[in-house]
């Protein structure tokens, strides 16, 4: 039986601590207010009043990492305290708890979204149907004939009257020979397989479902200024797009499998369904929005960062944290990461690319070998980014 305590806060006291590693627990404030805030601001969720009914340190208790915020009680406060592990029972029947927090999530998540994408690909998200076109023409002029398809399919969908309307029809019928483009229409199944190198959905499409990779990989892009930056390359078990199920807007970005892949899609309707009946597999949604959030939130603080350089090197710290590598002394680790995938994901511009670039090549933390980094001591490395960042507060 599900057993939560009651926890009481004084006037002016913490209740968390930006940066602390104790996050087993989060609150659920029952009485008072309390003020939410990190050192460095740097969006408007930054700080915040919360009372009655509204939650503290869930992120970083569901995802394991440290506190990405400080709590602080501006009256007295009663709270319920709850452990990582309750939190499946919690929800088992308290449907409402675990909605609130995942849709909390899927609004901070977008807003989100929109900056570091505006600030690190220096462009805005648009979600015009129009803009289905330019994706489709990008592919098309790529050779992937596969994703092309599939983009001016959908936009002649969404665009019956739309301004590249002809075009996109006689592209459409002279690229379907040569295509074997899946489910340009949603199926009626749940679970559906996806040749390589296909489109799931495109970035600016309508969408209601969310969907969990069964097998194989599924890569996350954006078309941007007339290239493709990829955002995530995701593997089994995860989950992805589920922002446009729980917020009903377009999609912000592309998915593609990577690879033959087996996916089990989930509409509204179902979801519905898991949230009261598999506590369990919402408990994981959750753990995932939570790594998801608290990544995002720590790549807003490496856009505080003035030198490329660190700027560089704070970004691998932070796909260090974020895969959970230990981050012991002498502890040696190589990332799938090449340094200009590195150095977009950074927001450098294309100008200091090549002497940040460079810089990065003749640092003693790191050694560049041909697509992958070498970092030659992780807590070496976790320690220089966290100075880096203390420096900028």
């Amino acid at each position: 039986m599900l057993q939560l305590s009651f926890v009481n806060f004084r006037k002016d006291s913490f209740i968390i601590v930006e940066g602390k590693a104790e996050t087993e627990n989060f609150y659920i404030i029952q009485s008072g207010k309390v003020r939410t805030f990190r050192e460095v601001e740097v969006s408007k969720q930054d700080q915040n009043i919360l009372g009655p009914g509204d939650f503290v340190g869930v992120v970083s208790c569901m995802s394991g990492h440290s506190r990405t915020e400080s709590a602080v009680a501006l009256t007295d406060v009663v709270a319920i305290s709850v452990r990582r592990n309750q939190y499946p029972e919690l929800i088992q029947n308290n449907t409402s708890v675990a909605m609130k927090i995942i849709r909390t999530f899927a609004n901070k998540m977008r807003i989100l979204n929109e900056t570091l994408t505006l600030i690190t690909l220096k462009n805005n998200i648009v979600s015009s149907f129009e803009e289905l076109f330019s994706i489709a023409s990008y592919y098309e002029k790529v050779g992937k004939y596969n994703l092309a398809i599939y983009g001016y399919y959908q936009y002649l969908k969404a665009c019956p009257n739309g301004f590249h309307l002809n075009d996109a029809k006689k592209r459409f019928i002279a690229l379907k020979p040569r295509t074997n483009a899946v489910y340009f229409e949603t199926p009626p199944e749940n679970i559906r397989n996806y040749p390589k190198d296909t489109m799931i959905f495109s970035e600016c499409q309508s969408g209601n479902e969310m969907y969990i990779i069964q097998d194989g990989q599924v890569k996350i892009s954006k078309v941007v200024d007339g290239k493709e930056v990829i955002l995530a390359v995701l593997k089994k078990g995860d989950f992805f797009g589920e922002m446009a199920l729980l917020e009903n807007k377009p999609r912000s970005a592309s998915a593609i499998a990577h690879e033959n892949c087996r996916l089990m899609a989930v509409n509204r309707q179902n979801f519905d369904q898991m949230v009261s009946t598999q506590p369990q597999l919402i408990a994981r949604l959750t753990t995932t929005l939570a790594d998801r959030l608290w990544a995002m939130t720590r790549q807003m603080a490496n856009t505080q960062l003035k030198e490329p350089l660190h700027k560089l090197l704070d970004m691998l710290a932070l796909q260090l944290e974020k895969n959970k590598i230990p981050c012991t002394k002498g502890y040696p680790y190589t990332l799938d990461l090449s340094m200009y995938d590195l150095a977009n994901m950074c927001g450098i511009s294309q100008e200091e690319q090549p002497v940040a670039l460079n810089q990065l090549m003749h640092d003693h933390r790191v050694k560049v070998e041909g697509n992958k980094i070498l970092v030659k001591d992780c807590y070496e490395l976790v320690y220089s980014a966290a100075l880096f960042r203390k420096q900028t507060r």
